[in-house]
């Protein structure tokens, strides 16, 4: 009798375990995508050249060129005939919990990756590297940080380039700190010359220049500072779509397909108004491109 009921009890443990192990397996993206028949995609509405709406609010972009590479394997790989695509506006606040909760399947933003961010969520070898740098006017005649000294320099209010700029003032640096109440502001003041440079995140300084009437009027200076990985966003160890995405990236990264889409959004006219970032790759990409990897060490 006893025997009898240790067998029943393993047996049904066993039965437990084996469903236990099959809801964890069918609880994975890609398992997901494969009983739905839909991937959802989340997308920055203002994030050029990355994530963002052109003239007919349809988002495109950079990020979003990439996805589109990623959901094709996806379609090949799980042997669908169809793969319906759907799209989620997603913001600073919410791109996180919404990959955590399932709501979106991949992030195709502007999202850094961080070791606290790790803890929460995976990303993909990195897309970008992003800088803090000083974005200074030609005329201004300044061709480095020393240049800058018994000037006064403008940095966005609450922005992680404040901290920069002050840490560089606290070092040895002799030029006077002013802060803009947004990015507008702090740009406007770089323009009528009551600053001799803005300190911002490059990729957004870069966006700002080409929206003024003469880009080339403006330039960066050489010096770096907190170099951030940008990768696409998706849930943490969830190994399988994971090993897919940066496949299917490290692939593009290979045959140069990766640098070819990089110069049409970063180097070339976009939509909606034909502005050109002028935004050559970084030697921080290059090597993140020649050797691919989701470490946030440099």
């Amino acid at each position: 009798m006893f025997l009898g009921q240790t067998l029943v009890r393993l047996s049904c443990a066993v039965a437990l375990g084996l469903a236990a192990t099959a809801a964890a397996a069918d609880s994975s993206t890609l398992a997901k995508i494969k009983r739905t028949g839909t991937v959802t995609l989340g997308y920055r509405e203002a994030s050029i050249p990355f994530s963002y709406l052109d003239a007919n609010q349809k988002p495109i972009g950079f990020s979003l060129d990439l996805c589109s590479q990623i959901v094709d394997k996806i379609k090949t790989d799980l042997k669908l005939d169809k793969l319906d695509v759907k799209l989620q506006p997603v913001d600073s606040s919410n791109r996180i919990p919404l990959i955590q909760n399932g709501t979106i399947d991949l992030e195709c933003g502007a999202t850094s990756s961080s070791p606290a961010r790790l803890k929460q969520v995976s990303f993909t070898v990195a897309i970008f590297v992003s800088s803090a740098r000083w974005l200074t006017k030609v005329s201004s005649g300044i061709h480095d940080v020393k240049g800058l000294n018994g000037k006064t320099v403008i940095v966005t209010q609450g922005s992680n380039a404040t901290g920069f700029a002050f840490d560089i003032k606290n070092k040895g640096g002799t030029f006077n700190i002013t802060q803009g109440k947004d990015h507008g502001e702090s740009m406007l003041t770089l323009q009528s010359g009551r600053a001799a440079a803005f300190m911002e995140d490059d990729i957004l300084l870069a966006s700002l220049r080409a929206r003024t009437p003469d880009p080339a009027a403006y330039a960066f200076l050489p010096e770096t500072y907190a170099l951030v990985p940008y990768g696409l966003m998706m849930q943490r160890d969830d190994t399988e779509l994971k090993t897919l995405a940066d496949g299917v990236l490290k692939g593009m990264m290979a045959s140069g397909a990766f640098t070819k889409l990089y110069a049409k959004w970063f180097e070339s006219p976009i939509p909606p108004h034909n502005e050109n970032l002028n935004f050559p790759m970084s030697d921080a990409l290059k090597e993140r491109v020649a050797h691919p990897s989701d470490s946030v060490d440099f």
